[in-house]
């Protein structure tokens, strides 16, 4: 029988996800560890930019009414799910990068960017310095206490983030659940090292796609 895949991201991508993985035959544990909610901030003067950089869809769907400001600007975002969400809300998407923010920024720079402006969460990877002039965070991601943590007893995890690594190992750790009994697909390395050692195996797809972690997952819960 195969095991049962549990997803942490928040909502609306821990549905998304969920519903691919059972897509697919296979059974999934909907577990976000995190609410993310707006945060009120003030949009600065747009012609101080000439690119725009999001790494997570959320900057888009809780930035509110000041995106209005800086639909003219060039969209350089992480992931596919990120590029759509700002196509979706009218942007321009000049570039999608697979491999983190530092490699978008690079990508952003060598495309000739010089001044572009960052739209985050609270808790980020990316801050100002180099091409990045400005950071503007528009987003939280609160914790949740999830019930029936029992549930991944077993399973194969996805860790989708450093911050949801270490989540996931605070809770299994006070859940008092066997962490040799439970594998990891995580997004990054540095997801994988939040997330601790002792686990039952650890993989970092090529790829830092939803795709590729969802492929990877399969693959161990088989």
């Amino acid at each position: 029988m195969s095991r049962a895949i549990a997803v942490l991201r928040p909502e609306p991508g821990n549905r998304v996800t969920a519903a691919a993985i059972e897509a697919h035959g296979r059974s999934a544990i909907r577990m976000p560890l995190f609410e993310v909610r707006p945060v009120m901030w003030g949009v600065p003067e747009v012609e101080r930019f000439d690119a725009l950089i999001l790494t997570s869809a959320n900057a888009v769907r809780h930035g509110g009414a000041g995106l209005s400001a800086l639909r003219r600007l060039p969209v350089y975002a992480v992931g596919k799910a990120t590029a759509d969400a700002a196509a979706r809300a009218g942007f321009d998407v000049a570039g999608i990068g697979t491999e983190g923010a530092a490699m978008l920024v690079a990508h952003a720079e060598a495309a000739g960017v010089r001044h572009a402006l960052h739209l985050a969460g609270r808790e980020r990877t990316l801050e100002a310095g180099g091409i990045v002039a400005d950071v503007r965070t528009v987003y939280a991601s609160e914790t949740r206490d999830p019930e029936q943590v029992e549930r991944l007893a077993g399973c194969i995890a996805l860790v989708q983030s450093a911050r949801a690594g270490g989540a996931l190992a605070k809770l299994v750790g006070e859940a008092g659940l066997d962490r040799s009994a439970i594998a990891l697909v995580a997004i990054s390395a540095a997801a994988a090292t939040a997330a601790g050692p002792g686990w039952e195996r650890v993989r970092v797809p090529a790829a830092a796609t939803s795709e590729a972690l969802i492929e990877a997952a399969i693959a161990l819960a088989d």
